[in-house]
């Protein structure tokens, strides 16, 4: 194959989850609903949040930029992908596509740090209740989001960097809504075993990390839990849990079957169906989870739709 050096790439083609021009319409408009479902549940949450005062703790703080993030996220692959499927052009200029390579690493690896430090965070409210207020301070929350941001930056940064010294070749179709860094790539002409080897690593360093600190304060929660003598106050502190514990299932549980998928098919276009679940679902469950599980969400959900702000 003739070999081209990436300063002569102009563009990658994007091909999507199907080429069947009937099925075009249907996966525009799911998505775009996805898609304003997603945003506008996280910005309610955002709001929410902000407009009531006893919302105003460390775990809401985290919440919101939660919220956040999940809308970087998704707004870093739908909307390409829907304008692609309006204007029938799968194209997309090699900056494009790096600018979303990063943007995907640096969103999807600041969601999974937030997800450990309010594990962090829900660990001193059960497992230390009289100091959570000394511990949590507005300092070490903004501290921890400030390094969580770092890492993201570092990561997101780092792989970009690596895909920039590489060479490409004449075919630069990707088989994916988007530009997903695995499968970008695949499409170099130079060699990529050192990319490979730093991806495995990152992702057992920046993955396996925040993972690892989630079970270690999850093992602690229900072993202080269950000390508790009442089964009232057991209820109570498993409850507060409950929607961190869910989005958490989802977020990894997504996160492990696109793995999976990817290492028993050798059919990219299902890697790329299964990372939806990844990239887009979780993103539009979470502000579901936290609104309908949580009661103060929910109560501080129905104050800012009536219009009243709490202080």
């Amino acid at each position: 194959m003739e070999a081209r050096n990436h300063t002569a790439v102009l563009e990658f083609l994007l091909l999507g989850l199907t080429e069947d021009p009937d099925l075009q319409p249907i996966l525009f408009v799911l998505f775009l609903c996805m898609y304003l479902v997603t945003i506008l549940g996280n910005l309610l949450i955002i709001l929410a949040i902000s407009n009531d005062s006893h919302l105003h703790t460390p775990m809401y703080f985290f919440l919101a930029n939660l919220s956040l993030t999940d809308i970087c996220l998704s707004s870093s692959t739908i909307p390409k992908m829907l304008v692609n499927i309006l204007t029938q052009n799968k194209s997309i200029t090699y900056t494009a596509c790096l600018t979303q390579v990063c943007f995907v690493l640096v969103f999807g690896g600041l969601e999974n740090c937030l997800l450990a430090v309010m594990a962090y965070d829900r660990y001193v409210a059960i497992c230390h209740p009289l100091r959570y207020t000394v511990i949590m301070n507005p300092w070490l929350c903004g501290l921890l989001m400030l390094f969580s941001l770092l890492i993201s930056l570092v990561d997101g940064l780092l792989h970009t960097l690596m895909v920039l010294r590489l060479s490409f070749c004449t075919d630069l179709e990707i088989p994916h809504f988007f530009c997903e860094l695995a499968q970008t790539i695949k499409l170099a002409c130079s060699d990529i075993f050192v990319d490979n080897i730093l991806i495995h690593v990152v992702a057992c360093l920046f993955g396996g990390i925040p993972f690892s600190g989630i079970i270690f304060s999850y093992i602690h929660i229900v072993s202080s839990v269950l000390r508790m003598p009442s089964s009232e106050g057991k209820h109570k502190a498993f409850s507060t849990c409950g929607s961190h514990l869910s989005v958490v299932s989802l977020f990894y549980g997504t996160a492990f079957g696109v793995y999976i998928s990817s290492a028993v098919s050798d059919s990219p276009r299902k890697t790329a169906m299964a990372s939806v679940m990844y990239t887009v679902v979780p993103q539009l469950m979470n502000s579901f989870i936290y609104g309908l599980r949580n009661k103060d969400m929910k109560e501080a959900l129905g104050k800012l739709i009536s219009g009243r702000a709490v202080l």
